[in-house]
């Protein structure tokens, strides 16, 4: 199933209000972990599946890499990307990542932040940019934890103060799609083990080099007290692999 819920005026405007929307990199609770799993990007040829407003694409251009390829799904998250910067060097094209094709060894680097949970067939994604980089070549990416998508819910439990008394988790095992709540509107998103998605990297050809499950950055805990909760569950999950 290929999800398309950007191109939802009324979605792409709520989501355009978020505080990584905004903000940026800067804003975005994983980023201050997800940049030391990179690698060097100087010189080298990067693919981002799911880029968004492409701000992984400029810090890899600021960065000195000598090109990048930004793909997503969302005709108006590329219509956005595109008006940020001028930057012949980065190519923005519109495409579901469960549709990609390239070159065998056209890319060095891949990242992908917080898209593939909207995939399905994630082991067939890992292939396809498994193909697509050169020996040697890294793939970086992000996705909502499984601790968070276990539950289609994707909410604390509550006393009857509304307080937060924790998160539950609940039909681990059971993987599949799960339709969430997410900014006023039924998402579907798929949920995998741990395990499940560590092995679809490693059948692909992967070794995995770096794992990572971040809480929020102590500047980001200072600037936004009520973020304190997020260290009490994982929310995000993040990767590195190596060709």
């Amino acid at each position: 199933m290929k999800q398309n819920k950007y191109d939802d005026p009324e979605f792409f405007e709520k989501y355009s209000q978020m505080a990584r929307s905004i903000g940026g990199l800067d804003a975005a609770g994983e980023w201050h972990v997800l940049r030391t799993m990179l690698p060097s990007l100087k010189d080298k040829n990067v693919l981002d599946l799911g880029c968004g407003y492409g701000w992984h694409c400029r810090y890899a251009r600021e960065q000195g890499a000598r090109s990048v390829l930004g793909i997503d799904i969302s005709e108006k998250m590329i219509e956005r990307a595109k008006s940020f910067n001028e930057d012949a060097a980065i190519v923005y094209r519109q495409a579901a990542i469960e549709d990609i094709a390239f070159e065998p060894g056209q890319f060095d680097v891949a990242i992908s932040s917080l898209a593939l949970h909207y995939v399905e067939d994630f082991e067939g994604a890992c292939r396809k940019i498994y193909d697509s980089l050169t020996p040697g070549g890294r793939f970086v990416l992000s996705m909502e934890h499984p601790v968070f998508t276990a539950r289609a819910a994707q909410d604390w439990h509550y006393d009857a103060a509304g307080e937060r008394l924790h998160w539950p988790v609940d039909n681990y095992q059971d993987e599949g799609s799960r339709v969430a709540r997410f900014l006023d509107a039924d998402v579907v998103k798929y949920h995998r083990t741990v395990a499940t998605i560590m092995n679809a990297l490693i059948r692909a050809g992967f070794r995995i080099t770096e794992v990572a499950e971040p809480g929020p950055s102590q500047d980001a805990l200072t600037q936004y007290p009520d973020m304190i909760d997020e260290t009490r569950r994982p929310i995000f999950l993040l990767l590195a692999a190596l060709k």
